[in-house]
C-alpha cells in the first residue's frame, strides 16, 4: 500500500491546528504541524512535505513567505493557502508562487472545504504527471512511426489519433493518392506532410495549393502554369506546381472549391499522368502524387452534381478522415502543453504550465475550430498570462463561459411576471452550468462563478442541486 500523501498544516491558531488535524488525519492524510512560518521551512528542509496548507497571516513570516521558501526547496510542493482576510492581492500572489488553491476561514462548511482542497490538489497533480506520461508516450510512438521532425505537430494520443499514425505509416511508402477529410482546424494539411515526409518522395517537393482561394483562371494558372501571352498579364512563360513539384507531392486543399473546367483537367493528370500549360501545345508528364483535402461531404455534392463523380472516385482511392477535437478530448492536455511550449519560448515568457481550473474549461469547452482554435486561445494566453501557470482569466471569453452578452433590453410582458422566480431560474441555470464545467467539484464552479465557497454551497443547497 502507498504512503500516505504527507501534509504540513501550519497555523498560529491552536484551534485551527487542531480542527483541520482531525479533519485531515480522518481522510486518511499523514499530517505534521508547526505553529508558525519558521518551523514550518525547517520541517520543508527536513523533507517529505507533499502539500503545504498555511494560514496566510501569521507574526514571524506569512503563508505566502513560507511558500516561497518550499518551492525554492521542492518546487513539486503543493500549496494550500487559509486565511480570515481573503483579498485578489494575497490570491494572486499565491497563485503566481504556484498555489493550487486558497479557502476562506469560518463557517462550519470550512474544515470540509480544506479536505475538498486537499483532494482536488493532490488529482491535479496526479494530472500532470499523467500528462508527461502521456507526452513521453506520444514522442515514443511518433518516433516509432517516423522521426520526430515528420509528426512534431501531429499531437495524440487517443485511439482515433493512434488508428491516424498507423495509417498515415501504411499508406505513406504507396504511390495511391488520398482524399483527406476533416472539419476546418483538424490538421489536413499536417497530415499531408507527414504522408509526404515519410513517403520515397521525401526528398522532393511538397507543394500546397488552396483551391478555394483562387478564382479559375489564377487556379488554372497556378497548377498547370502558362505560356506567354495566353492571357493578359502572361508576360513570360511560367511552370505551374505540378511542374514545380515534380517526383514530390502536391496538396490540393479545399477540393470541393475547384471549378468544374480544372476538375476536368486534374481527371486527365490523374488518368493519363499528362497534362498542358494554359495556352501550350505540348503535353508536359507529370510524375507527382496528389494528395487532396476536404472539410466538406464530396459524396453528397457528387449526388448534387457540384462535384465530378469520375473525379471523386480518382482522389478517394485512399480515404483518411481526422476527427474533431471534440471527439478526441482526451489529446486537449497533450496539445495544450504542446502549444504552451512553442509561444512560451517563442515569447520569452515564464509560463510553465495550465491551472487545474484553465485545464477544466478546455476540457469542457466544444472546440468548434478544432486545435487551430485551441492553439490560437493557448497563444492568447500565453500573451496575457502574469503568473507562472495559466490562469482562466487569460482565457478567451468564450472559454470561460461564452461571449461578453449584449445590453439586455428589459423589456416586460404586457401582463407582468414574476421576478424573483425568473431570477431563480437565472440562478439555478448558472450554478448548473459551472458544476458541470467544473465537472462537479463545487470549489472550482464557485471560482468560475466568483462565488466564495460558502456562498457556492448555499445556492447548490437551496435549489437541491448536487
Amino acid at each position: 500500500m502507498a504512503d500516505a500523501p504527507k501534509i504540513l498544516l501550519v497555523d498560529d491558531e491552536p484551534s485551527i491546528r487542531q480542527l483541520l488535524s482531525y479533519r485531515l488525519k480522518r481522510e486518511g492524510f499523514d499530517v505534521v504541524l508547526a505553529e508558525n512560518g519558521r518551523q514550518a521551512v525547517a520541517l520543508i528542509e527536513a523533507g517529505g512535505i507533499d502539500i503545504l496548507v498555511s494560514d496566510i497571516r501569521m507574526p514571524d513570516m506569512s503563508g505566502v513567505e513560507v511558500l516561497r521558501a518550499a518551492k525554492q526547496f521542492d518546487p513539486d510542493i503543493l500549496g494550500i493557502m487559509i486565511t480570515a482576510y481573503a483579498s485578489k492581492e494575497t490570491s494572486v500572489e499565491a497563485l503566481r508562487l504556484g498555489a493550487s488553491n486558497y479557502v476562506e476561514k469560518g463557517g462550519p462548511e470550512f474544515p470540509a472545504a480544506v479536505v475538498e482542497v486537499v483532494r482536488k490538489a493532490l488529482e491535479q497533480r496526479e494530472l500532470r504527471k499523467e500528462r508527461r506520461q502521456l507526452q513521453q508516450e506520444n514522442l515514443l510512438l511518433k518516433r516509432t512511426l517516423g522521426t520526430a521532425h515528420q509528426f512534431s505537430n501531429i499531437i495524440g494520443r487517443s485511439d482515433a489519433m493512434a488508428g491516424i499514425f498507423r495509417l498515415i505509416e501504411t499508406v505513406a511508402s504507396t504511390t495511391s493518392t488520398i482524399l483527406i477529410t476533416g472539419e476546418s482546424g483538424t490538421g489536413k494539411e499536417l497530415a499531408a506532410r507527414a504522408i509526404h515526409f515519410n513517403s520515397p518522395r521525401r526528398d522532393r517537393p511538397f507543394v500546397a495549393l488552396n483551391c478555394g482561394a483562387l478564382p479559375e483562371t489564377l487556379l488554372e494558372s497556378e497548377l498547370f502554369g502558362h505560356m506567354r501571352g495566353s492571357f493578359t498579364g502572361a508576360a513570360t512563360n511560367k511552370k505551374g506546381l505540378i511542374e514545380v513539384a515534380e517526383r514530390g507531392t502536391v496538396f490540393l486543399d479545399e477540393i470541393a472549391e475547384m471549378t468544374p473546367m480544372v476538375q476536368v483537367k486534374l481527371l486527365r493528370v490523374l488518368q493519363d499522368r499528362r497534362f498542358r500549360r494554359v495556352g501550350g501545345l505540348d503535353e508536359i508528364e507529370a510524375d507527382i502524387r496528389i494528395i487532396a483535402a476536404t472539410n466538406q461531404d464530396l459524396a453528397k455534392l457528387v449526388a448534387e452534381n457540384r462535384f465530378r463523380e469520375d473525379l471523386f472516385y480518382r482522389i478517394n482511392v485512399i480515404p483518411i478522415h481526422l476527427p474533431p477535437l471534440r471527439d478526441r478530448r482526451e489529446d486537449i492536455p497533450l496539445l495544450a502543453d504542446h502549444f504552451l511550449a512553442r509561444y512560451r519560448d517563442q515569447m520569452g515568457k515564464r509560463v510553465t504550465g495550465i491551472s487545474g481550473e484553465s485545464m477544466a474549461l478546455l476540457m469542457a469547452y466544444r472546440w468548434p475550430g478544432n486545435v487551430r482554435e485551441l492553439e490560437n486561445v493557448i497563444e492568447r494566453a500565453v500573451a496575457l498570462e502574469q503568473t507562472p501557470v495559466i490562469l482562466p482569466d487569460s482565457l478567451a471569453p468564450v472559454i470561460r463561459g461564452g461571449a461578453a452578452p449584449s445590453a439586455p433590453s428589459f423589456v416586460l410582458p404586457d401582463g407582468g411576471f414574476q421576478l424573483e422566480a425568473h431570477i431563480q431560474h437565472i440562478e439555478r441555470g448558472y450554478i448548473t452550468e459551472a458544476l458541470r464545467r467544473a465537472g462537479g467539484v463545487q470549489s472550482r464552479a464557485a471560482e468560475i462563478l466568483g462565488m466564495t465557497f460558502r456562498s457556492f454551497r448555499y445556492y447548490a443547497k437551496k435549489y437541491d442541486i448536487t
